[in-house]
């Protein structure tokens, strides 16, 4: 069976080598090129320094590679679940979007999404991981992990994957190459290792050399016979997930009622050298965890290439780097501004000689007749024409890029932040594609997890989950919990029972989406920016909405002001609004329903009687506004009233 396994492995990673091999020297090249610097042709080089002429390197590649990264990192893609079936409901999705914000902050998953988008932005892929770990040394309970891989060129993806997020990828691999004495220590359980006969019959040394052992984890993904159960209370499930909590269906007397066959995905790794498996686990996820975030994809004849966004800029930048090492050869090059005068002009004072490389307060010279005294000899400069085609390889750059000086930070002839603003978003737009190709991995990363969750969370837990402001919470799942009343007591049924419900998850299907845009912090501040624009437009509306502009400010003490505040509100404000105004919006919810039926009708009389009724209602909440707009300023005023009056003082005599 081992011996299939390495047989399959190592033809598949061969496959794999070899449709990667041209996008993989393709993205050493640009990294090497963009974040270490090694723009000159090495022939190039070493002729240079033999005749010891400047070889200077100005990189520029950074500073836009950056402009990426960073309006990543100031944008985080964040996943929401959302329920489909009528198993899933929206409380649940709540939850489980809680948990994953919860899994990723514990496990730096913006850490692993940073790396994957600089390699992406530099070589033209990256990746990251899911993983499973225990919650606690102590402890049995597993947790997901979202995890960065340091290394794009560890992985081998599937040579025949046409999706952009991974998702049909069914092999996979991640290796690495370890010393034998790491390899021996980390791996001790196994027999003692004869190294010359192990590997008798390995001549490529991609596995094996004098000192090292590749170490590979083999991910397959194969199709496999299963039954699929309807169980009596409505849910449906896979026989195996059925039997793996077969005990605590049946205590709650939930059995299967119907069954047809299936086909299910099931994800093995294998960890493996070149000649024995060393490990075999089965994943309980049906996707491959690990995940690429490519940069510019192009398919010519079926075959896939990744590019960096600093490929095609690489000319421009080597033209950069040679007329600004010209220019500097030429100053460096050039003889010292020298003194022009008759002959014998020089000969009384010896510190003529030293007059170019020592500063001297005084020199004489012997006058000749007829002669004017010495001049010095004016340095013609640099070539215009060295300064000018520097200029256009950084002009050729930013328009390789689509970045202008304005998405530099530059300054333009851009008078208005507006227009500034508009001129940054163009550069945006230019590389939006790899924000967006993050944005498809951390969604496929969201499907991984939500496929993971109900086998990790399948127990009755107390798990921890984060709000959208990264407020902690402990939410207890798959067991009853009491359903609280609007004054936090419990809910009681008809003969005094508490009512309770179960946060399930383990049973219904979610769909995941991701949605882009600024942190809750920063949507927070401009929250609070917008309520103090509409506050010096509409001063009346402070006593209303003070609590509210109050909890979005960044102050210490912040909520305590808020609470404050909210205890000066008229009890109907408190308590969630004006009943008028509740059930005028009732009655103008029920009155769009019956007109939206009626407008599906032909009749011409019940669609004017419909307009009727919605003129009606207008007039309804024209009321109800102006009852608040009164009450505001009656508020206003009792402020206005309640502040002490102030007696002008006169004006002391000196």
């Amino acid at each position: 069976m081992d011996d299939d396994i390495i047989k399959d492995a190592r033809e598949a990673f061969e496959q794999a080598q070899e449709a990667e091999k041209k996008n993989r020297e393709r993205a050493r090249d640009d990294l090497r090129f963009s974040r270490l610097g090694e723009q000159w042709p090495e022939d190039v080089k070493r002729d240079r320094e033999i005749e010891q002429r400047p070889c200077l390197t100005i990189n520029r590649m950074p500073s836009f590679i950056r402009q990426v990264v960073n309006d990543s990192r100031q944008n985080k893609p964040g996943i929401r679940t959302h329920p489909v079936d009528s198993n899933a409901d929206p409380e649940t999705a709540e939850i489980i979007n809680g948990l994953i914000r919860s899994i990723e902050v514990t496990s730096n998953a913006d850490v692993a999404y940073d790396t994957a988008i600089d390699f992406a932005a530099s070589a033209g892929f990256g990746y990251f991981r899911v993983d499973l770990d225990y919650a606690y040394d102590d402890s049995f309970d597993l947790d997901i992990a979202i995890n960065r891989i340091t290394n794009p060129f560890s992985v081998y993806g599937d040579p025949r994957s046409e999706a952009a997020d991974s998702s049909d990828w069914n092999v996979a691999y991640v290796t690495d190459m370890l010393k034998k004495s790491e390899f021996e220590t980390e791996y001790k359980g196994a027999d003692q290792i004869n190294w010359e006969s192990l590997y008798a019959d390995i001549k490529d040394e991609q596995w094996l050399d004098d000192d090292s052992v590749r170490v590979a984890e083999y991910w397959t993904r194969e199709d496999v016979e299963t039954e699929l159960y309807l169980l009596s209370d409505g849910n449906v499930m896979h026989q195996e997930d059925y039997v793996r909590d077969a005990e605590w269906h049946v205590a709650q007397g939930v059995t299967p009622v119907k069954t047809r066959p299936c086909k299910t995905k099931q994800v093995t790794q294998h960890i493996l050298t070149g000649a024995e498996v060393l490990e075999t686990n089965e994943w309980a996820g049906k996707y491959i965890p690990i995940v690429p975030v490519y940069g510019e994809e192009v398919v010519i004849d079926g075959e896939r290439h990744f590019l960096s966004m600093v490929h095609f800029a690489k000319d421009a930048q080597r033209m950069y780097n040679y007329w600004r090492t010209m220019a500097t050869e030429l100053v460096a090059l050039a003889p010292k501004a020298p003194w022009v005068g008759p002959a014998g002009s020089f000969d009384t004072d010896p510190n003529w000689a030293l007059a170019n490389v020592k500063n001297t307060a005084t020199l004489e010279y012997d006058v000749v007749a007829g002669a004017p005294p010495p001049q010095r000899q004016e340095f013609a400069g640099i070539p215009a024409g060295a300064l000018q085609e520097a200029l256009n390889a950084s002009d050729d750059m930013k328009s390789i890029f689509g970045m202008y000086d304005a998405s530099l930070g530059a300054r333009s002839n851009e008078t208005s932040g507006k227009a500034i603003i508009s001129r940054q978003r163009e550069g945006d737009v230019a590389t939006f594609h790899l924000i967006d190709n993050l944005s498809r991995a951390i969604r496929h990363t969201g499907r991984i997890v939500v496929d993971l969750i109900p086998h990790v969370y399948s127990e009755q837990r107390i798990i921890r989950v984060l709000g959208e402001d990264h407020t902690p919470d402990a939410k207890p799942i798959n067991q009853p919990v009491p359903v609280m009343g609007e004054d936090g007591s419990p809910q009681m049924d008809d003969e005094g029972n508490a009512i309770t419900r179960i946060y399930s998850l383990t049973t219904g299907k979610y769909d995941v989406t991701v949605s882009s845009g600024p942190s809750f912090t920063t949507r927070r501040e401009e929250a609070a920016n917008q309520m103090i624009e509409l506050l010096r437009a509409f001063p009346q509306a402070a006593p209303a909405i003070g609590d509210l502009l109050a909890k979005n400010l960044d102050w210490p003490g912040a909520d305590e002001i808020a609470e404050r505040l909210k205890a000066l509100l008229p009890d109907e404000l408190k308590s969630g609004g004006d009943p008028r105004l509740k059930q005028a919006m009732q009655t103008i919810d029920g009155l769009k329903q019956a007109i939206d039926q009626l407008m599906r009708d032909r009749s011409l009389e019940e669609r004017k009687i419909a307009i009727d009724q919605l003129k009606a209602n207008v007039d309804v909440r024209k009321a109800v506004t102006d009852a608040y707009e009164a009450e505001t300023d009656r508020m206003a005023k009792q402020a206005k009233a309640a502040q002490p009056v102030t007696t002008p003082q006169p004006e002391s005599i000196l």
